[in-house]
């Protein structure tokens, strides 16, 4: 081959084996790179170790007693932003506030301007802000499915149900009850939890029933001018609650409304001096002691004296009164003579025995400790008899008073339906049958001629004891604003349900004759509670003659 010939074939041969070797170097880059890309597409990106997880545990169910829903889970959407991905900052800021115009323009801005991988634009939009979100078509937004608790009643029952937090956390009332009774255990074992996967919690509520009671007191507020009012309706054989109102109320759909100052759970979470429906202990204890009959006779002819203190009766008599006449008088002068007779450590043995000087705990998170005296005095004594200078919980009060009624049994109140009574009972025959059936005879005649007269409802037999109490301002007893409570019990010959009203601050008018005391508000706001709910309940009306069951006291 010619000299020159074969130097350009080696030349040429020199030129292919170079090409080769760079596409093959290339083929080789190209593979580490997909290789890389591969790799990391199976890897969480530092911006995926971001993305939210979101409350998607449920929670379940919450119902009242005959399946209706008070509570449940929903579906929602969150939106959030990766920052580093946002390319215009300003045009994002715009389009977003174009469908969120709620949002603060400048704190967005700061969000988005940030180098930060993950920010929170807003939890649980609307599906419509969602779908205008997504047209709008901005860079780096993504959306997050997670779980909003909905209370399809709003306010009803309110304080009974609770709220939980925007991460679907129970923070009051039967939803923090849920949270500590399972549910964070369950969490915490990293179960992830539907909210089909959970039974219902169904509540001893009847809606019908709490309806009607935050009805009732939502018109005796406005018409007795009341700055607050509250109710509750309980079983005083099992201790299951079927009401439990506090006005003014919230929206649990807006838990951030619970936070004002007035929406406490009066019945369970506030204290007051119950005023004269403590009588119904005193008077209990009198008879049980041995020391009173029905039939005895207390001297209530002239005030009690104290040092400079008096005792007077609110319309008193001035004369000896027998036992029923004390307590449908409601004789202040009695009611402190007779406790004074039984003595004070019997006096404040007896209350503790009914549950009056503890904390009442229930399925309810929020509750009050009873404001009691450190030395329990004569002056104590004489001013708790008719229920001054201790204050507890409604809800303790009407535990007590069912007990009084029912045989003697201190039954802890429950929220949950079939809840089993035994672990509840908290004492067993406190009092004789023949002072409990003393104390429903004395409640029924004060329904029939006395200060809890217009709580009656044809057809029903209904008993019971009324209560005003002075309220405390800057440490003193306020002349002008009043706590009034009435307590009904029915049937009053073996009692089924016990109702309590409870009206703060309420107004005298010119019908009750500028009278602002419990028989003129909340006792007609009781009738008017039962007139309504006992019905609901399966309690009809007679109208046929029935034997007196107290004849034997009369």
């Amino acid at each position: 081959m010619h000299p020159l010939s074969l130097r350009a074939s080696q030349r040429a041969a020199a030129t292919s084996f170079r090409i080769l070797l760079l596409m093959a170097g290339f083929c080789g880059i190209f593979l580490v790179v997909v290789g890389r890309l591969f790799y990391l597409g199976l890897q969480a990106t530092p911006e995926a170790q971001w993305v939210p997880k979101g409350n998607t545990n449920g929670r379940p169910a919450i119902l009242d007693r005959n399946g209706e829903a008070l509570a449940m889970d929903i579906p929602i959407t969150s939106v959030y932003a990766s920052p580093k991905l946002i390319v215009d900052v300003d045009e994002a800021v715009e389009r977003i506030t174009a469908v969120l115009p709620e949002l603060d323009r400048r704190q967005l801005y700061q969000r988005l301007s940030s180098r930060a991988q993950f920010a929170w634009i807003k939890r649980h939009i609307t599906p419509r802000e969602e779908q205008a979100l997504w047209n709008a078509g901005i860079p780096g937004l993504s959306f997050q499915k997670e779980k909003k608790r909905f209370y399809p009643n709003g306010t009803l029952a309110a304080h009974v149900l609770g709220a939980v937090n925007i991460d679907n956390i129970g923070i009051s009332g039967l939803e923090k009850w849920i949270e500590t009774d399972g549910l964070a255990n369950l969490r915490a074992s990293g179960m992830e939890l539907a909210s089909d996967d959970l039974s219902p919690v169904v509540t001893t509520l009847d809606i019908r029933v709490q309806n009607a009671l935050e009805d009732e007191i939502a018109k005796a507020m406005r018409k007795y001018d009341a700055k607050a009012g509250a109710g509750l309706v309980l079983d005083v054989t099992n201790g299951e609650v079927l009401a439990l109102a506090s006005l003014p109320t919230f929206d649990p759909n807006d838990p951030a409304d619970a936070l004002k100052p007035d929406r406490i759970n009066r019945i369970a979470a506030a204290d007051f001096e119950m005023g004269s429906t403590f009588k119904a202990l005193t008077t209990a204890m009198a008879l049980e002691s041995g020391m009173f009959t029905i039939h005895s006779v207390i001297d209530a002819s002239k005030p009690l004296a104290f040092g400079r203190m008096r005792i007077h009766d609110f319309e008193g008599k001035y004369r000896p009164l027998s036992v029923p006449e004390a307590f449908i008088y409601s004789s202040n002068i009695s009611m402190a003579k007779m406790a004074m007779a039984v003595g004070n450590e019997r006096h404040r043995a007896f209350l503790q025995k009914f549950g009056q000087m503890e904390a009442l705990h229930t399925e309810l998170p929020e509750t009050a400790t009873p404001i009691v005296p450190r030395r329990w005095s004569d002056i104590v004594t004489a001013t708790a008899s008719f229920g001054h200078g201790i204050a507890v919980t409604p809800l303790q009060a009407s535990m007590a008073v069912a007990a009084l009624v029912n045989g003697g049994q201190l039954i802890r109140p429950t929220f949950i339906k079939d809840a089993q009574v035994e672990p509840r009972t908290l004492a067993s025959g406190l009092i004789s049958a023949e002072t409990s059936q003393a104390l429903r005879y004395l409640m029924s005649l004060n329904a029939e001629t006395g200060s809890a007269k217009n709580a009656r409802v044809a057809g029903y037999f209904i008993g019971g004891k009324t209560g005003s109490a002075e309220k405390v301002v800057a440490g003193r007893y306020s002349k002008t604003l009043n706590i009034t409570s009435f307590m009904g019990i029915v049937p009053a010959d073996k009692p089924r349900y016990l109702l309590l009203t409870l009206l703060d601050e309420p107004k005298g008018l010119p019908e009750t004759y500028g009278f602002r005391t419990s028989g003129w508000n909340a006792v007609p706001l009781g009738g008017a509670v039962f007139e309504r709910v006992l019905p609901m309940l399966g309690e009809l009306p007679s109208f046929e003659a029935r034997a007196d069951p107290f004849s034997r006291f009369r």
